[in-house]
């Protein structure tokens, strides 16, 4: 029978070498007895998604035969893998047959993605019009970009969101520069938007969008972009720079793009002579530039750059449109200002300029409220800003997130943990076993695919309720999927469940690790929530690996630094992986005098950058952290000291404390104090 089923895959294969590579995988499963030919056609998964990074298109379509012919669970994402891989070449019919096959799933849903974006490319709209109202994650920027372009080809006025969105594009890429260059060449885009375009890009380091959108006024245009983005300097001084406009936007170009190396030369160069050459509004976007590289330099002349960039636009009347990240650090650097003790009403008026959306942000709530406070004691209308001050914490205190335990903090409320929720009935438990999507997204993660398994878990979590969530989370912790729990977890509104979003595994291996070297427990649960959600075999784009994330060099470091017998495929082991991280949390501990937040930011970014940051003046915690140049350090430091004050109420039964963790202020290291260890990595 089985042979018989052999012959008839061959047949169907697509060519000989198909057909042979289908009967040699044939004749492997008939091979192996029913109760494992699972694992067989298991196997034949694992292979396609090789076969798909390889682009090997006679594997995949022998893969695609044989999972469907087993009716795989997975058979969906080996047929995914395929016509994707020939998605150039393919036709609408390809791909309705597809959909129709996998209908609601999140492999449709996620080629009608990849389609989107080929018929952009193709400049297939009548196709696009039809299909992208289908897609219904509606997450990837370049087919809104396209999406909005129909909309313009279908004669609608899209000028105002297309703006925004080519504003917000972060890479140059085809679908939003093509919708750009369409609403120039119609007028709809005028040239100083494309100007803004490429001041935004070079502001944010994207020297490629910069020069895209430059392409837009001309060629010599775009030629000239090139020159200030390799040697800003050389450009400023070449004698041959033509005056206008134009003159004033590449010479504001190059000011930033300096100031991205240094500030200090690119502030001395709109000082001496750029501030009076450049229109008023330019004069204020470059100050604006170079105040913000300052900012991230933690140098303490970035709160006079931004006064003084304020001061211009005020001249004319003019309200300064920076992008979002260049008035978080106006806001940053007011609160190192005045030696750590802050411009608070330069707080105020960075916070006031962002969004209503930005202003929503927890942190923004805080430091505003704390600026207010500060104002209020020199203020005619002091009661009036406390009672606003009290009033803001309110709205954040106590919600789980580190500003919502540092305003709690400020109005002396104790921090209580929420109500634990009423226990899963049997067929909450039961939905969440059953439903499709999640059991297919434990098989990939079971199969070591975890990228797919987690994208087809977060798509099945999409209009759940609370209750389906904790269900769908407990589901994950009892699979010791430890990241797909706390993440599920994370997603409730009205009910919280603490012990599934500060899960403790190995509880007992970890408490005993911490506690012989002298570490807290909660400190390194915390850190290691945040580091790999407690995937064992986790691996970074970098090489960290395991549940603390060590570099291999860190690793061997370490390893001889604690006396610990230690061969490089140790590395992801649970027992090793711990001993080398606590140990190495341990010397990093030390090294900055017990303070969690510097050893944190060590911990990801490195001991020598925040030996640095802590140069300047004496800040408080909140504020030191806040200031931190890298934003992935930043939050990391916010997260793994709120995740510890919570691990520490989970452990011991105490209410949660931010503030014991937070510790003295920081600043720079006291000189009679022992040397760090320069070479601890």
């Amino acid at each position: 029978m089985r042979l018989k089923f052999c012959g008839s895959v061959y047949g169907r294969a697509r060519s000989r070498v198909a057909g042979l590579a289908l009967l040699a995988a044939c004749c492997v499963l008939s091979a192996w007895p029913v109760a494992r030919a699972q694992s067989g056609v298991d196997a034949i998964v694992v292979d396609a998604r090789e076969a798909f990074r390889q682009k090997d298109r006679e594997r995949l379509a022998a893969a695609s035969v044989v999972a469907n012919a087993a009716r795989h669970p997975l058979a969906m994402w080996v047929d995914y893998w395929e016509l994707n891989n020939r998605l150039a070449e393919a036709q609408q019919a390809d791909l309705d047959a597809f959909y129709a096959r996998w209908s609601g799933t999140y492999v449709e849903d996620r080629l009608r993605n990849d389609w989107l974006l080929e018929l952009g490319r193709r400049h297939d709209w009548a196709h696009f019009a039809i299909d992208y109202p289908r897609f219904r994650m509606n997450d990837d920027r370049e087919v809104s970009c396209y999406a909005l372009l129909t909309r313009h080809l279908d004669g609608q006025d899209v000028a105002d969101a297309a703006r925004a969105a080519w504003f917000a594009q972060r890479d140059a890429d085809d679908g939003c520069a093509l919708l750009a260059a369409t609403l120039v060449e119609a007028k709809r885009f005028t040239t100083a938007d494309i100007w803004r375009r490429a001041r935004l890009s070079i502001d944010a380091g994207r020297p490629r969008a910069a020069r895209q959108a430059a392409e837009l006024i001309s060629p010599s245009t775009a030629t000239s972009v090139q020159e200030l983005i390799d040697n800003p300097a050389r450009f400023l001084t070449r004698k041959s720079l033509p005056t206008g406009r134009p003159s004033a936007e590449l010479a504001t170009l190059a000011i930033i793009r300096m100031a991205g190396n240094d500030p200090d030369a690119a502030a001395g160069m709109l000082a001496s002579q750029w501030e009076r050459k450049l229109p008023t509004d330019l004069a204020a976007w470059a100050w604006g530039a170079v105040a913000k590289q300052a900012a991230l330099k933690l140098l303490p002349d970035a709160p006079d750059h931004y006064q003084r960039a304020a001061l211009l636009a005020s001249r004319n009347g003019q309200t300064l449109d920076w992008p979002a990240d260049n008035l978080a650090w106006k806001a940053r650097a007011a609160l190192r200002a005045n030696n750590g003790r802050g411009r608070w009403q330069q707080v105020v008026q960075a916070i006031d300029a962002m969004s209503a959306d930005e202003q929503r942000d927890p942190a923004w709530v805080y430091w505003k409220a704390r600026a207010l406070k500060a104002l209020a004691g020199d203020s005619q209308d002091g009661e009036t800003l406390r009672t606003q001050s009290r009033e803001m914490l309110a709205s954040i205190a106590g919600t789980l997130n580190f500003y919502g335990a540092l305003a709690a903090d400020q109005l002396d409320q104790p921090l209580a943990l929420p109500p634990r929720p009423q226990p899963l009935t049997a067929e909450e438990r039961e939905a969440a076993a059953l439903h499709p999507g999640l059991v297919r997204a434990l098989q990939l993660i079971s199969l070591d695919l975890r990228n797919e398994g987690v994208r087809e878990w977060n798509y099945s979590l999409r209009g759940m309720s609370d209750r389906e969530l904790l269900a769908a989370a407990q589901l994950a912790c009892e699979r010791e999927v430890w990241d797909r729990c706390i993440n599920t977890s994370e997603r409730t509104r009205a009910e919280v469940d603490i012990e599934q979003r500060f899960p403790t595994p190995f509880r007992a291996e970890l408490t005993a690790r911490a506690s012989e070297i002298g570490l807290d427990p909660a400190y390194v649960y915390g850190l290691i929530r945040q580091e790999s959600r407690f995937v064992a075999d986790a691996r970074s784009h970098v090489g960290a690996a395991g549940l603390m994330q060590i570099m291999p060099a860190t690793a061997r470091w370490t390893a001889k630094k604690i006396g610990l017998d230690y061969t490089p495929g140790q590395i992801s082991e649970r027992s090793t992986n711990l001993k080398l991280g606590t140990g190495y949390l341990k010397l990093v501990l030390d090294s900055f005098e017990g303070s969690q937040a510097m050893a944190a930011a060590a911990y990801n970014a490195g001991p020598n950058r925040p030996r640095k940051w802590r140069d300047g003046p004496w800040l408080e915690t909140a504020v030191w952290a806040e200031n931190i140049p890298f934003n992935e350090t930043r939050d990391y430091v916010k997260k793994v000291l709120h995740n510890a004050s919570l691990y520490a109420a989970v452990l011991t039964g105490e209410a949660p404390s931010l503030k014991s963790r937070l510790g003295r202020m920081i600043g720079p290291r006291d000189v009679s104090a022992p040397e760090p260890d320069q070479d601890l990595p």
